[in-house]
């Protein structure tokens, strides 16, 4: 999460200006900028994306607009503009950090018009000139400049039209598919117990011991485990598994479920051992809804939701709460420390979160799992107290309070890094060097190490957004999961964008490592304003199962008492959601493209494929598929659709044609199982 994160408002909007009697200026700031989608932050009219003068180089413009890499606004001339002209660059709040790097672009009717190049901090503005003579429809784009969004501030300075008619300009985000209404393709769980989620699990020797049978069927329903090791127990009605083991050693036992419809089995494997996090982690964070609006009573709101809505019963597991639980630091020793004074003592949360043990006690007992947020730096991306200098300390309270997950966020170390800690004095933060590397590992080392002397398994998320390739070190700094990107919106843009450029990353993955492409976007989401996601039905679909085919930590960032019954189907499909469960822990990748249609495959432990075949284009598709030797698939095949779970076709893959109807933005997911 960046600092200050508000939602990005992205929805079609109309500017309508003053009816101009004769050929006039129209100034960008005329129309209404907040149409923009942006990955960080707002649009802002005359202001930069913090909301300060614009400002490039020094040099102060009083008209323009603010914003911030990617960013996209689409502008409906009808031919009614005469040029464009603006001047562009990174704004100076950004303080020449390194990490800046943008492109404009001016793009007509489709047609590339204008690009700046690539513009850092600290550059004099570029100047942009355009003719736009026949131009309709106008796109004034900011790309990261082919590295991540960090510190991408970018204005748009002096930025304005010439025109020659009394046409009313319209500002758009994202070009708007036609509207599809909500459709359901998970068939409802059937009334005879069925066990899913996964099938093996991790924990360290000595450490606490929870995990919840997650099974579907009618209640009553009554649970046992054959084969339990010593050290652990079971409570027959709520299928909570409990307890410690005490040695290394890797157990398969048998769960059941049974209600008065029938009997369920399934085997599972416990594995004690020094790896955690065997499968991706699933559940809720409280960022995406609720933002710096977070509260303990919205917190148990949501892990009561969690188990009301059932989704428990599906595998979803942990209630993460991200930043602004924090307050101060115990200042009973008035001892100052360091060039930023920080108190010393444990960490205090705010009057909104009176009781983190009681917190962390209440989530245990629904039989859910519980996490929170910090960062190597001073404070955190909300200004709240880091973990800065007093990371044994924080971690033996984050252990003593109970909890067990860890999101560690990079914000404001940075900034003290070559200052403040001596430890990181003089090391380089960013780019893709083994000396620069060293200095993004760092922070994260120091908490891992300490995190790890506890007697509780803390899954320990870093959040760093990529920089310096996180996921060739991740591991060895005790991670589980890694930020792989920046922060994602609910934009096709966005999610797509982020999505579709992981397989740098995917040799990576593994059980106790993965790649995060960040939170999941369905639902009710706003970052303290909800509303219903800008992605369509469609894009939804697309979302889920490319993360599932990734294999990525799956956290719902919605409101969790608002789900109405689309949401809820699509985060409850057993067999999508075994994807990104599989106890092998590859990460697909795409393996095939044909034009817009983009196909990965994912290699799973019994030996099939899960294979996406999702269509990039605004329009629907139709082909017959016949290239499978890409897949890796060979033989006789029997297919499955996921979505649906159901058998589609049995196909000899050698003279097969797969007939596939993709919808705009959508995606077909199928299993590809070898016929013995």
């Amino acid at each position: 999460m960046n600092s200050r994160l508000l939602f990005a408002l992205g929805l079609s909007l109309a500017a309508l200006l003053p009816s101009p009697t004769s050929a006039e200026t129209v100034w960008l700031d005329q129309l209404d900028v907040r149409a923009a989608i942006q990955g960080w932050g707002t649009p802002q009219k005359n202001k930069t994306v913090d909301g300060n003068p614009l400002t490039l180089d020094g040099k102060v413009f009083k008209r323009g607009f603010g914003t911030h890499a990617e960013s996209v606004l689409n502008i409906k001339l009808d031919g009614a503009a005469k040029s464009f002209s603006a001047s562009v660059g990174v704004d100076d709040e950004v303080k020449k950090n390194p990490a800046s790097s943008v492109e404009f672009f001016v793009i007509g009717d489709g047609k590339p018009l204008w690009k700046s190049g690539v513009k850092r901090a600290g550059e004099a503005a570029s100047v942009c000139e355009v003719d736009l003579t026949g131009v309709k429809a106008l796109v004034l784009k900011v790309g990261d400049g082919d590295d991540s969004i960090d510190y991408d501030h970018a204005d748009w300075a002096d930025a304005k039209f010439e025109t020659a008619s009394t046409k009313t300009f319209v500002t758009s985000g994202e070009p708007l598919l036609p509207p599809v209404a909500p459709y359901i393709l998970t068939p409802a769980a059937p009334a005879t117990p069925r066990i899913n989620g996964a099938s093996v699990f991790g924990v360290r020797p000595g450490s606490p011991f929870l995990f919840t049978i997650p099974a579907t069927g009618n209640r009553p329903m009554t649970f046992a485990v054959q084969k339990l090791p010593r050290g652990l127990k079971l409570d027959a009605q709520t299928g909570q598994i409990t307890g410690a083991l005490e040695k290394s050693g890797e157990f398969t036992v048998t769960l059941v479920a049974k209600n008065k419809l029938g009997t369920a089995k399934k085997k599972f494997r416990i594995v004690c051992g020094d790896t955690i996090a065997l499968t991706p982690p699933m559940g809720w964070n409280s960022w995406n809804c609720f933002a710096g609006e977070v509260t303990a009573e919205r917190v148990k709101q949501a892990a009561n939701a969690l188990v009301k809505s059932g989704l428990i019963n599906h595998g979803w597991t942990y209630i993460n709460v991200d930043d602004f639980w924090q307050n101060h630091r115990d200042s009973k020793d008035a001892t100052l420390q360091g060039p930023t004074r920080l108190p010393t003592g444990e960490i205090q949360p705010n009057s909104r979160f009176p009781d983190m043990k009681g917190l962390a006690d209440y989530v245990h007992g629904l039989g859910l799992k519980i996490g929170l947020y910090s960062s190597p730096g001073p404070w955190t991306c909300g200004g709240c107290a880091g973990s800065w200098q007093y990371e044994r300390q924080d971690a033996q309270t984050y252990a003593k309070w109970g909890f067990d997950y860890l999101k560690y966020d990079w914000c404001s170390y940075g900034e003290i890094a070559s200052g403040g800690d001596p430890s990181a004095k003089n090391i380089p933060l960013w780019g893709k060097t083994a000396t620069n590397q060293a200095g993004a590992i760092y922070p994260y080392a120091v908490m891992g190490k300490f995190l790890r002397e506890q007697n509780r398994d803390i899954v320990y998320s870093l959040c760093q957004y990529g920089m310096a390739d996180v996921w060739k070190w991740g591991d060895s700094v005790a991670g589980n999961c890694w930020r792989t990107t920046g922060d994602i919106t609910d934009t096709w843009r966005s999610m797509s964008t982020i999505g579709f450029r992981q397989d740098q990353a995917a040799p990576f993955a593994k059980p106790g490592n993965w790649n995060d492409p960040d939170m999941l976007i369905v639902g009710e989401v706003g970052w303290g304003r909800t509303h219903p996601t800008r992605l369509s039905v469609d894009e939804q679909y697309t979302h889920i199962s490319l993360w599932c085919l990734l294999a990525s930590p799956l956290l719902i960032g919605c409101d969790m008492e608002k789900f109405d019954d689309f949401t809820l189907n699509l985060l409850s499909n057993d067999e999508v959601l075994a994807v990104d469960q599989d106890a092998l822990g590859k990460q697909a990748v795409c393996v095939l493209k044909q034009g817009d249609v983009w196909v990965y495959v994912k290699e799973l432990a019994d030996g099939s494929r899960a294979v996406g075949f999702f269509n990039r284009s605004v329009k629907p598709v139709e082909i017959s598929f016949k290239d499978f030797a890409p897949l890796g698939l060979s033989g006789k095949q029997t297919v499955r659709d996921l979505w649906r779970q159901k058998e589609v076709a049995k196909i000899k893959v050698a003279t097969a044609a797969l007939p596939l109807t993709i919808p705009a933005h959508g995606v077909v997911l199928y299993q590809f199982t070898k016929v013995k």
